[in-house]
């Protein structure tokens, strides 16, 4: 079995990759963005986007002043010692703060007290058993402009499509230039209220695109907030949804943003 010091070593390596560099199929969506956008002010703000991810990327300094709040994916079909992968995954946060650097973020809700990255809960873990012998773990990095915009609501069974659509879609407009457009909209439909939000977020680790998933993005396309809200046809790159089944009473869908600069990596063991 892996180590307390070698889950260390492999979440520093994890954090180093997430907050300075961003993944090839998200850099082909924004290039593409740039090579398409007509309006000027958009396209500007795209290549700035560009520019600010190459040298992040040279530099190893991270894309952005916020580097987030750290979210761990663990899939698994192996015997591991949680708790010891847990103690060496929460050490790379406190070691990977200091010598990458990341901001502190972490505060009690409370008193606001800062507690670096960790504290209370902090990091979080989200777990999904495989018949897969293998160790996943998928870093997740949240900044709070994004996460701000998170909504949520229960909707009615006899809603449908129609009106989850429209939900996603007047989220993305109420967010405007909030959480640095363009952004990855995050759908969790189904399950439970807490259930929902967290298939949003699941749902931004998403690759393969559907066709719902292509028509709304289409539409939240044409509200003309662009690039870090300042307009033009790049509004978001990618709509990104998962489903759970849900009682029959109700229908809960949640709807979690994340900016341009997506923040994620990944290892296998």
């Amino acid at each position: 079995m892996l180590t307390e010091e070698e889950f260390k070593n492999t979440g520093i390596e994890l954090f180093k990759k997430a907050v300075t560099t961003i993944p090839e199929d998200i850099k082909k969506l924004l290039r593409s963005a740039y090579r398409s956008e007509k309006e000027d002010i958009a396209k500007t703000q795209l290549k700035n986007i560009l520019d600010n991810i190459k040298l992040a990327e040279t530099l190893k300094y991270p894309l952005c002043q916020d580097t987030g709040i750290p979210i761990f994916f663990i899939e698994t079909g192996k015997s591991i010692d949680f708790k010891v992968m847990e103690r060496g995954l929460r050490e790379a946060v406190i070691e990977a703060t200091e010598i990458i650097p990341l901001r502190p973020n972490a505060v009690d809700p409370l008193t606001r007290k800062n507690t670096g990255n960790t504290g209370k809960h902090l990091p979080i873990f989200h777990y999904e058993f495989t018949d897969e012998k293998i160790l996943r773990i998928t870093l997740l990095m949240k900044g709070a402009g994004a996460e701000n915009m998170s909504r949520m609501k229960m909707m009615k069974p006899s809603d449908g499509i129609t009106e989850i659509k429209k939900f996603v879609i007047e989220t993305v407009k109420k967010a405007g230039g909030n959480p640095c457009p363009p952004t990855i909209v995050g759908v969790g439909i189904g399950g439970t209220s807490d259930y929902a939000c967290f298939l949003a977020k699941k749902s931004l680790l998403k690759k393969e695109t559907t066709d719902l998933e292509r028509e709304i993005l289409e539409e939240i396309n044409t509200l003309n907030i662009g690039p870090m809200g300042l307009g033009g046809r790049t509004t978001s790159l990618r709509v990104c949804i998962e489903t759970a089944g849900c009682h029959t009473a109700s229908l809960p869908v949640a709807v979690n943003l994340q900016c341009w600069a997506h923040r994620v990596a990944s290892v296998v063991l």
